[in-house]
């Protein structure tokens, strides 16, 4: 193992992603004994995510699995990647991260993005527009405040019990998001969903626009990313299909379907649009043979001298998903 690769932590993001033939509940299990093998294979973090309305996606409240998540579980730490800021009121959202801190102390991330509802349908059930993003650097102004007490947007409200607590805050960087992470002093997830450039250029900006607060003293930057391993080089690609397909179609019927199997999708009739958007959402993946993905991610981790990698891996054969993660944390140093 790589001395870069030893000194990077490896954490999961998952997404509850429904399978065709399941149903949402069954998900949510999966993800809690997910977050259970997860711990066991050594992780360092486990993260779930907000989705609102999307039939392929059982994680809609993030805050409240997450709880279900550190209960079943002693070790590993325990946050969202993340809570959309501009969905909801940041008195609410440091109430509940305050309980999830009192409840599992030492254990809790709060990971914050700033999208909202995927269709104008669900931004109006939830009371928001696409303009409440905008605001995202008052919105996390107000939330930071009410941990330490230095909010001023509402004199005489205090978040009990968050008030006093410290709980470790991650921007998720969609738009703006690595500018107001480097403004505000906190740790930055950055995925590599426009190209390797593009993402080290934002790292790099966000590096030399760092400014130390109360939450962070120094820069720190968590890479997020797809990652399958198997015996040969194919079975680590057909792992990664599902997830890729379902990206792609969401971008030509707004919605993302249930995961399928990998050979229903390479049986599939594409149209060159959609043929276009599946290579597309594969761009960035890390897959192949342990020593193929070891390559990979030391040359990766090189360039972006990344604190942490999220690994991000959903798939339909939720066997081959577990075994891609044992393998994974074999290769980075786990107990595996």
């Amino acid at each position: 193992m790589s001395s870069v690769i030893a000194s990077t932590r490896f954490s999961v993001l998952d997404r509850s992603r429904i399978r065709a033939g399941h149903d949402g509940p069954r998900a949510l299990r999966d993800t809690v004994a997910f977050a259970q093998e997860a711990e066991r294979l050594g992780y360092h973090r486990f993260w779930v995510s907000e989705h609102h309305s999307v039939p392929g996606v059982a994680g809609s409240a993030p805050t409240v699995l997450a709880a279900a998540v550190a209960a079943a579980t002693s070790t590993i730490r325990v946050g969202t990647g993340g809570v959309m800021l501009p969905n909801h009121q940041p008195l609410v959202v440091a109430e509940q991260f305050g309980v999830l801190e009192s409840l599992f102390p030492g254990r809790i991330d709060m990971g914050l993005g700033r999208s909202v509802g995927f269709t104008d349908g669900i931004r109006r059930a939830l009371g928001r527009d696409k303009q409440d993003a905008d605001d995202f650097a008052g919105r996390l102004t107000e939330l930071l405040g009410y941990f330490d007490g230095t909010q001023t947007a509402h004199p005489q409200v205090h978040a009990r019990p968050a008030e006093g607590l410290r709980v470790p805050a991650f921007v998720l960087a969609t738009g703006q998001g690595a500018r107001l992470a480097a403004e505000a002093g906190l740790a930055l997830v950055i995925a590599n969903v426009r190209g390797e450039d593009t993402m080290l250029r934002a790292i790099d900006d966000y590096r030399d626009a760092f400014r130390p607060s109360a939450w962070n003293d120094r820069p720190y930057v968590v890479v997020s990313g797809t990652v399958a391993v198997a015996d040969t080089t194919e079975e680590a690609r057909r792992i990664l299909l599902p997830e890729a397909w379902s990206t792609a179609y969401s971008r030509t019927r707004g919605e993302f379907p249930p995961l399928s199997p990998a050979e229903e999708i390479l049986a599939l009739p594409m149209t060159d649009r959609e043929r276009a958007l599946f290579e597309e959402a594969r761009r960035g993946q890390i897959h192949g043979t342990e020593d193929e993905v070891e390559d990979a991610l030391e040359k990766l981790l090189s360039r972006s001298a990344a604190d942490e990698y999220l690994v991000t891996t959903s798939t339909y054969d939720r066997g081959a998903m577990l075994d891609s993660y044992r393998r994974l944390a074999g290769l980075v140093g786990g107990p595996a």
